[in-house]
């Protein structure tokens, strides 16, 4: 997926998160139309192209989408060639402030591993894909990082998406 695409998802899931997912209003809400299922769709695309551009070696992104309560939560879930991983979840938490959860792990089934941290929705507000990778891109090991420093700025000097030389495998995707 385009940096463009990636963006204008990024556009898209910040204005899903800015209104009530918590609240069914009826079948509508729930049909193809509705603001929860838009915000599962748009998240698993933006996560999906993600996985790619931070050049995953293995990921999984997975949607759960809770009870009429709460939006749900969107997760990516992947491990690099060096060992190392990232957690990162799209979901809407109660408040004014607007944060998504990410953190380190060690391998695909690791739940415990790194500490959580927080990154501000208002990145995906002003579109800041670049600010993304980096903070995610950080979470590998120090030598990798530095490589990782590199192929971002590749990505966006050149304006295409560069994949890592290991393809990455989709584990698995569930359906909505």
């Amino acid at each position: 997926m385009s940096i463009k695409s990636q963006k204008a998802n990024m556009k898209a899931i910040y204005g899903l998160v800015s209104q009530d997912l918590s609240y069914i209003f009826g079948e509508r809400e729930s049909g193809p139309n509705g603001a929860k299922k838009q915000f599962h769709s748009k998240s698993k695309a933006f996560l999906r192209a993600l996985g790619n551009d931070l050049g995953l070696k293995e990921f999984k992104v997975s949607s759960n989408y809770a009870g009429i309560a709460v939006s749900g939560e969107i997760t990516l879930r992947g491990t690099w060639p060096d060992g190392s991983g990232v957690y990162f979840q799209l979901s809407q938490r109660l408040g004014d402030k607007q944060e998504f959860v990410y953190s380190s792990i060690s391998h695909m089934k690791d739940y415990s591993s790194g500490q959580n941290q927080w990154m501000d929705a208002d990145l995906f507000m002003v579109q800041d894909y670049e600010t993304v990778l980096e903070m995610l891109l950080a979470l590998r090991s120090p030598a990798a990082a530095d490589e990782a420093a590199t192929a971002t700025d590749a990505i966006f000097n050149a304006g295409v998406t560069i994949k890592s030389d290991t393809k990455p495998e989709v584990v698995s995707r569930h359906a909505a």
